[in-house]
């Protein structure tokens, strides 16, 4: 009986990780798809990703990375250096410095790709361009 619950409870509890991780997607998809549809209804456009986004994505995530990897270093290197183990202090610092480099190469490659505010003339919205068209507008 004890052989059935040590297959049994990890399957269970790894089934219903991902079952809620793609649950979440799902629903995030199901929302978009009624705010797209009552839109529509209003007769007006979703924003495409380029304006919605401004840009800061790959700097937002990158600070992120960066600070749970400073976190990870932080904590788990005292905790292992306590063990008294090289090994285990060595593996603290690995898993502090990876995410901390990966952050830090996020921010990097985000600095170095943005261009200036001036130098996108494509992002530039007309009056063509506007997605609520005249006889849309309330005032």
């Amino acid at each position: 009986m004890n052989d059935f619950y040590e297959v049994v409870v990890p399957a269970v509890t790894v089934s219903f990780i991902f079952l809620v991780i793609f649950g979440f997607f799902a629903f995030m998809r199901y929302l978009r798809y009624k705010e797209t549809i009552a839109l529509a209804e209003r007769g007006l456009l979703r924003p495409s990703r380029r304006q919605r986004n401004s840009g800061r994505n790959m700097f937002k995530w990158g600070v992120l990375i960066l600070s749970v990897g400073i976190g990870l270093f932080c904590t788990l290197t005292p905790l292992a250096a306590m063990t008294g183990e090289p090994e285990a202090a060595a593996i603290g610092i690995i898993l502090g410095a990876l995410p901390a480099s990966f952050g830090v190469g996020l921010i990097l490659v985000d600095r170095y790709t943005r261009k200036e505010e001036g130098d996108d003339a494509d992002m530039q919205i007309t009056l063509e361009d506007d997605p609520i068209p005249p006889h849309k507008v309330q005032d």
